[in-house]
């Protein structure tokens, strides 16, 4: 039993080559016009990313445990301290509050003893080098 005859099987053979040689879809250009201040603005990021080293920072832990009462204490210590930036750093199997940047240990010691008065776990996290 055929389903095609020779005639039909011809013009579908010549249709699908026909359609196949019209189809373009790689050769389109794409043109890109964007801002010239964009290529400066990431010139200048680059160069404070490279300035930027996060390895050379004392950092004082406030907090080490759930998740939850983790992200409640940085609220708080952020509500309080907001000169100072914290995060939250997971290590397991504990949620840590990493807090501060300081650039020198005297710096540091400083705000670890204000922060002493206010949160009970605190210490001085020296930079890794």
């Amino acid at each position: 039993m055929r389903i095609l005859t020779h005639s039909n099987r011809v013009f579908l053979t010549l249709t699908m080559f026909t359609l196949a040689y019209n189809i373009h879809a790689q050769d389109q250009n794409l043109t890109l016009n964007q801002d010239p201040k964009f290529e400066q603005l990431l010139n200048d990021k680059r160069k404070i990313n490279t300035s930027i080293s996060t390895n050379d920072t004392y950092k004082i832990q406030i907090f080490s445990g759930k998740s939850e009462e983790a992200k409640k204490t940085l609220a708080d210590f952020k509500r309080e301290y907001n000169n100072i930036d914290g995060t939250i750093i997971f290590n397991t199997p504990n949620y840590k509050v990493i807090v501060g940047n300081f650039k020198t240990r005297i710096e540091a010691e400083r705000n670890l003893a204000e922060i002493k008065n206010r949160y009970k776990s605190v210490f001085l996290l020296k930079p890794s080098k």
